[in-house]
């Protein structure tokens, strides 16, 4: 179908003549130039239960055929214009051909059921009268029109019937994102503060809530084992629930600030002067991340509100790093329900030991403490027992953990003391008895007399005792046998009668000692064959108690002791003996206990206080009797050394050559008595008559450290944010007539888009530079009624001028 030419013709000067409309509203496509409406143009809903007849804009339908004209004046539109009065045409650029097909329109909200009306009539204006009802070119007058006869046939029509609302639900599975959407926008476009900020106060509150959680989780298990954490048999540790609640609270933190930046966008353009079209796309930015934000908190100089949402958008970055540091898991030794223990004795009592031969009672000497003492008199002593990364102890202790301490507590012990006396000692070649040889086993009465050279002690008295030296051949020369070391006790073996004073020279004030003795060492027969004086210590050792402070830890027992308690009291001698004739022996006795002054601590302390019995001392200085005195003698240089001791009996006087002789120099005999000394006082401790200290058991734990400081970052954007959000609702309530709540939504950009015009000249090829450029150059400001208003640089906002030739107004 050809067009009618254009005519530059005018508006008839007959208002009144009556025209027919074709079935096309060409209104519908006609674009508007110039403004951009600012909301769309949505079809009336008609409600249930009435029929919807839509207007023909609402569908296209094809082009009735031509047919002659009526005899009246008409103007047609579209194709079949009048060349009369033709009602001017929108620009040829942007006319639409017209749609082939009915264009229907349907509203998912509703369901409506659609039927074309009239569409099966023949619409031919020369076809003759029918009796068909559906026939529009009756016999019948025509009330189509504006009362022309025989016009053009009714246009069908599209008759829309709404489903019953009891038989059939309006979209029964809607997407629940978009129940969603509609909620908020609605809640958007409230005149409720509280509503339209909804989401983001929500929002706010959730971090608020995790960021409370996590304090109060922290408050609570604050320097606490790990263990009280009660998820760890789900498998939620600690770590992960900060995590969780961390990441929740960012990420609700972050949704506020970024609606708010968004919501300042517009405030930003629809107040004062035009602002660059750039700012947006810079606004925009700062809502989606740091770097936007950082840009804008530059390009804004920190001089807006927009700064201090762009500050706790950037600053968030670092929310996990200073919620990982809040929270630390050192380990800890804390104290267990369960006590350790550790020995000690007060009074040691010994078992009795007794054998009889032929009816006559013999008693034995303490099996436990002869056999910690007999080592150190031939050897290197018991050495330790390697346990855990210590060793094991010889006396009873129990730690049920890896780590015990006990209160310092005292017990019965065994000590030590010696100092050297070289001025004891002279050199003199004596001829005398020699009871040293390693070749005697006789009674003292059948020793041989010899000439001997070397150091004697009481070398001017009628006794001189030989500690070191060698014997002189019948030729007079240094050949013969040599005395290496020996040990002379300062009390008579048998008779308990003192040799030296009361027993002692340089222990006078200790009381009830075990032995007091005299050791000399050398270090080999050179040194003796060649006058070298031997080193000579008076030890002596006697029962005391001991302050100890005891620990244990990780399989090592450290021991201190802090005080020493012996006996200096005065008394007489108590050694007495008895010759009894009819055996032919002396029967020799001690006379008192042992009590040593001391503190008194514990609540079962022992009426009779520290120390030991008589019996029990008397069996213990029997022991000592087997080593002091002894000797070591070598018949030559190159000769093994002979180790001859228990000579205080002359029927069980016993040599052996040593492996180790702890008693020749280079050892250490101070040392070698400190350990024998120790070994007797783990017997003591390890008795029946001992008693268990009670002390505190250690066990290693994880613990839960909370450092504070790194809760500020988190909490200072929680209140930043806070602020920031609350003045932009302030802003945003004030200037609500000339901007609504808009945010980052989207459909409020598109609505608000440039004019088609505009766009083209942005983006028109033979222009300089891209439109970003373009946009960091032009000023735009935003109009509440008007949309975007363009000035500056590239273009001024004109409006386009109406279309000439229009229709005056109340016509369609």
């Amino acid at each position: 179908m050809s067009r009618s030419p254009r005519s530059p013709s005018l508006w008839p000067a007959f208002p009144g003549i009556p025209i027919y409309l074709e079935a096309n509203d060409e209104r519908a496509t006609m674009k508007t130039y110039g403004t951009t409406p600012t909301t769309p143009t949505t079809p009336e809903i008609v409600p249930h239960g009435r029929s919807t007849y839509l207007s023909p804009a609402d569908a296209i339908l094809p082009q009735p055929s031509s047919v002659e004209p009526s005899s009246a004046t008409t103007i047609q539109t579209s194709s079949d214009r009048s060349a009369i009065w033709p009602i001017p045409e929108p620009p040829p650029e942007v006319v639409q051909p017209p749609s082939r097909r009915p264009l229907l329109r349907f509203f998912p909200t509703d369901r409506p059921r659609i039927r074309l009306d009239g569409l099966a009539v023949d619409t031919k204006f020369d076809k003759p009268a029918s009796s068909d009802k559906g026939s529009f070119n009756s016999g019948r007058k025509s009330t189509l029109g504006l009362g022309i006869r025989d016009g053009p046939p009714k246009p069908p029509s599209i008759r829309i019937q709404p489903p019953p609302f009891e038989n059939e639900k309006a979209d029964p599975e809607a997407n629940i994102a978009q129940r969603i959407e509609e909620k908020l926008w609605s809640y958007s476009s409230s005149g409720n503060v509280i509503e339209r900020w909804l989401l983001e106060i929500v929002s706010w509150v959730i971090s608020a809530v995790c960021m409370g959680a996590i304090i109060a989780t922290l408050y609570v298990l604050q320097d606490r084992p790990s263990t009280k954490w009660p998820f760890d048999g789900v498998g939620l540790t600690l770590n992960a629930f900060v995590s969780i609640l961390s990441r929740v609270a960012g990420a609700a933190l972050l949704l506020p600030v970024a609606e708010a930046l968004g919501q300042l966008k517009w405030i930003w353009f629809i107040r004062g002067d035009s602002k660059k079209m750039w700012d947006f796309e810079m606004f925009d930015n700062a809502s989606r991340g740091p770097w936007g934000a950082f840009l804008l908190l530059i390009h804004t100089k920190g001089k807006t509100i927009a700064a201090l949402g762009a500050l706790v958008t950037i600053f968030a970055l670092a929310l996990d790093p200073f919620f990982q540091q809040v929270v630390s898991f050192p380990e800890r030794w804390t104290l267990q329900p369960t006590n350790s223990s550790i020995s000690r004795s007060v009074r040691y009592e010994s078992l009795l030991n007794v054998d009889y031969q032929n009816g006559v009672e013999i008693i034995n000497n303490d099996g436990d403490m002869l056999a910690a003492a007999d080592p150190f008199f031939v050897g290197n002593g018991t050495q330790p027992v390697p346990f855990g990364n210590g060793s094991r102890v010889d006396f009873p202790l129990s730690c049920p953990s890896s780590n015990c301490t006990w209160p310092a507590y005292d017990t019965l012990a065994m000590c030590s003391k010696c100092v050297e006396v070289p001025q004891l000692l002279n050199f003199s070649c004596i001829y005398t008895q020699v009871d040293w040889i390693s070749t005697l086993n006789t009674t003292v009465s059948s020793y041989p007399n010899a000439t001997v050279c070397g150091y004697f002690l009481n070398s001017t008295s009628a006794n001189p005792v030989l500690m070191s030296g060698y014997m002189l051949g019948e030729d007079g020369k240094t050949t013969g046998e040599a005395l290496l070391m020996r040990s002379l006790p300062l009390v008579e073996v048998g008779l308990r009668k003192p040799l030296w004073g009361d027993g002692s020279i340089n222990f006078k004030e200790i009381r009830n000692a075990v032995v007091d003795v005299l050791i000399s060492s050398t270090r080999n027969a050179s040194d003796v064959y060649a006058n070298k004086a031997p080193v000579l210590h008076e030890c002596v050792l006697a029962f005391c108690v001991k302050t100890v402070q005891s620990s244990y830890f990780v399989g090592t027992y450290k021991e201190e002791v802090t005080a020493t308690y012996l006996n200096d009291s005065q008394g007489p001698y108590p050694w007495t003996s008895t010759y009894m004739p009819d055996e032919d022996i002396y029967w020799t006795d001690y006379l008192e206990n042992v009590t040593i002054t001391a503190p008194s601590t514990g609540p079962n302390f022992s009426q009779w206080g520290w120390g030991l019995n008589n019996d029990t001392m008397f069996r213990t200085v029997n022991i000592f009797d087997r080593m002091f005195p002894a000797f070591t003698s070598v018949a030559n240089t190159t000769a093994a050394q002979i180790f001859r001791w228990r000579t205080g009996s002359a029927t069980l006087v016993r040599t052996k050559i040593l492996d180790m002789n702890p008693w020749l120099l280079p050892n250490n005999v101070t040392r070698h008595l400190e350990r024998l000394a120790d070994s007797v006082t783990n017997v003591v401790r390890s008795s029946s008559s001992s008693e268990m200290v009670l002390g505190k058991a250690w066990d290693n734990e994880v613990y839960v450290n909370v450092r504070w400081a790194w809760m500020s970052l988190p909490l200072g954007l929680l209140v930043f944010s806070f602020v920031f959000l609350l003045a932009t609702v302030i802003k945003s309530a004030t200037e609500k007539d000339q901007v609504s709540i808009r945010k980052n939504s989207a459909i409020a950009t598109l609505l608000y888009g440039f004019p088609d015009h505009y766009q083209k000249r942005l983006a028109k090829s033979n222009s300089k530079g891209t439109p970003r450029t373009k946009a960091k150059e032009l000023k735009v400001r935003l109009s509440p009624t008007r949309g975007w208003r363009a000035s500056g640089l590239i273009f001024s906002p004109l409006t386009p001028k109406p279309p000439r030739n229009v229709p005056p107004p109340g016509w369609i």
